[in-house]
């Protein structure tokens, strides 16, 4: 297939729980689990992970965008939530019944020398970052037996 290129990760059960995985991606060596009852808690679970790339994602887009337009922009904060949702609850929804997956982030930028323009087209930047586009965007995974 064409495209970008291609990132794996490799994700096996190690024992130390129910449910704790080992995680290699990109040559990192991570942990994930499930928090308790399920797992023991013992590191992050899948949407701890999800939470922390879309952030992730938003603080060095900002960065990016500062940077390239010569900004004065001193430190990107993010705090980031998730949680299902009823969608009759939610303005924004494109639908009305059911839960949706709801994230709120807010974004903190630092710089002194920030006009109020720029603090405002940061925080724009902040919504086109590359994995918040994934999250919006139609996605196919497909599962393999092996």
């Amino acid at each position: 297939m064409a495209g970008e290129e291609k990132i794996t990760a490799h994700i096996v059960e190690n024992g130390k729980s129910a449910y704790a995985v080992d995680i290699n991606v990109s040559g990192y060596d991570l942990q994930g689990d499930e928090p308790q009852p399920m797992g023991d808690d013992l590191a992050p679970a899948p949407y701890d992970f999800l939470l922390a790339a879309l952030g992730e994602c938003t603080a060095m887009t900002v960065r990016w965008y500062a940077r390239k337009q010569n900004w004065p922009l001193d430190r990107v904060e993010i705090n980031i939530s998730h949680q299902k949702v009823n969608a009759s609850d939610l303005a924004e929804a494109e639908e009305n019944s059911g839960k949706i997956d709801f994230f709120e982030k807010e974004v903190i930028v630092y710089g002194d020398d920030l006009t109020s323009e720029q603090r405002k087209k940061l925080v724009d930047i902040a919504a086109k970052c590359p994995v918040q586009r994934t999250l919006q965007s139609k996605v196919v995974i497909r599962t393999l037996e092996k």
